[in-house]
């Protein structure tokens, strides 16, 4: 079970080849956690109290999403969240213009793999990063050591403090004790796994490379990011498959509140266009399979959908207290105003058709944060592409914001793929950007539109539009749900 404990959740709907009958290749939907159970054969002795129905409906929950009544935004400099910094690694380079710009043209980073050999493979195409250089962040050695997975997080996150002028000699000069690392990955090492399983059995277990465990482990690069830096704060990461950067940023963002630190590098990393990687999610047939049309494939909210586009890369963000930025002059890009997480509780990969997880995080986001639903007027969506994720996002976003006739809404994952542990950190990204430039990506192949989606996705070309408050959307394998909110620095 481990390739889908680490993965994301995109509401994916399973078919087993021959859907007449319940007993033939398993699907996850014969699953309730890890125990098989028959749909036909229920206890009937239940608890009092409980109500089960089968795996393809919602079970129900005593539960509403709470009213959001606006309170008022946190004051406190020490408690206020700030954007002092970013960094990533993407399919369109480590540039952040350059990726935003990318972004805003519309252009599709999508393409056939060439990584390893997918010509088998049902799926031979991927948001994959080519020409990426860690010259003057990691050394040779251990560069040619590292599983691409950290040397994405190594280089984004060094990039992000060099972002927020906390170079080097500037670190030197501060108490390190008071900044911390915070970056999750929902897979790990995945090529440093892989290759330790295949020496395992094709050498046997002493020819098993010493860093295979540390290089496979999630925690590596929050752990690798500090002993590069000498960051001594609160250090570990979140592995929430692809919900994973915003719960380490609603984590980081934390720890500056109750005073616990002053500046947090957080955000996601992940390397998954794999062999490995490839191959588990179409065995979950989770995957577009438009081989003839890569750059078509992803397409958010489109009828004509029929699966997610695996990506890959790192998002970091330099989220300081108010106080500490402006003590050391640092240039304030965006405000970090709060978030949220919660849980479906109800399947291993499909979501709730009631919504009701996502709209419960949208509303206590909201809450955290100090804005009404009224406030909010851009939405970077989760929108993975997949038949009933899309439709089930967009319907939580209707309970909580009853008025979307001035909410923009886009998908980052139409033009990069689905990044994974690394999503939300490069739509956080393209969230901050689209507040500081006052343009909205587009969300591109929208060809035929789901008559459910009323609110404005930017379909296919870019939009003007002053971001008063911006939510950004993870969710991930598990039914974890995620939402951060960011708006426009005042003072």
């Amino acid at each position: 079970m481990a390739s889908i404990a680490g993965t994301c959740s995109s509401g994916l709907i399973f078919k087993t080849k021959d859907s007449r009958t319940n007993h033939g290749a398993s699907s996850l939907f014969q699953y309730s956690g890890l125990r098989a159970i028959d749909s036909t054969k229920l206890d009937s002795s239940r608890p009092k109290g409980f109500t089960f129905k089968s795996a393809s409906k919602c079970r129900k929950i005593r539960a509403v999403a709470s009213t959001v009544s606006a309170p008022k935004r946190e004051k406190d400099p020490k408690k206020r969240v700030v954007i002092t910094g970013m960094g990533l690694v993407s399919v369109f380079g480590s540039d952040i213009d350059t990726f935003y710009n990318k972004l805003l043209e519309g252009e599709s980073g999508i393409s056939l793999i060439d990584r390893f050999d997918a010509s088998e493979y049902s799926v031979r195409f991927a948001g994959q990063i080519r020409d990426f250089s860690s010259k003057g962040y990691i050394d040779g050695k251990n560069d040619r050591r590292l599983d691409d997975c950290w040397r994405y997080c190594l280089v984004a996150g060094r990039r992000a403090l060099d972002h927020a002028s906390l170079g080097q000699e500037v670190l030197e000069t501060m108490d390190k004790s008071r900044i911390g690392v915070l970056v999750g990955s929902g897979m790990g090492g995945l090529t440093a796994f892989s290759n330790g399983v295949e020496s395992l059995i094709q050498k046997g277990y002493k020819k098993i490379t010493p860093f295979f465990i540390p290089y496979s482990i999630t925690n590596m690069g929050s752990a690798l990011l500090a002993i590069d830096t000498g960051l001594m704060g609160p250090n570990y990461s979140i592995s929430t498959a692809c919900a994973t950067a915003n719960y380490c940023f609603y984590a980081a963002a934390n720890h500056i509140r109750r005073g616990e630190a002053d500046i947090m590098v957080a955000g996601g990393t992940e390397a998954a266009v794999t062999a490995t990687g490839v191959g588990g999610f179409i065995a979950c047939r989770a995957l577009s399979q438009r081989n003839d049309e890569p750059t078509k494939a992803s397409r958010p909210w489109d009828k004509h959908r029929d699966g997610f586009v695996i990506g890959e890369g790192s998002g970091v963000l330099i989220m300081e207290s108010l106080e500490h930025a402006m003590k050391r002059g640092a240039n304030i890009i965006a405000e970090y105003l709060g978030g949220a997480i919660t849980c479906d509780a109800h399947h291993m990969t499909d979501p709730r058709s009631d919504g009701l997880g996502v709209s419960t995080c949208i509303a206590k986001s909201l809450e955290d944060a100090g804005v009404s639903p009224e406030e909010v007027n851009y939405v970077n969506a989760h929108a993975t592409s997949t038949l009933a994720g899309d439709l089930a996002e967009v319907n939580a976003i209707k309970k909580v914001f009853k008025d979307t006739s001035e909410i923009k809404m886009n998908g980052t994952k139409s033009m990069i793929g689905h990044g994974l542990g690394a999503a939300g950190g490069l739509e956080a990204i393209a969230s901050i950007k689209a507040i500081t430039t006052g343009w909205l990506h587009p969300t591109i192949n929208q060809y035929n539109l789901e008559s459910d989606v009323t609110i404005d996705t930017v379909p296919n070309v870019k939009k003007q539009h002053e971001v008063n408050v911006a939510i950004s959307n993870s969710f991930g394998f598990g039914g974890h749900n995620s939402v951060v909110v960011f708006a426009p620095f005042k003072p």
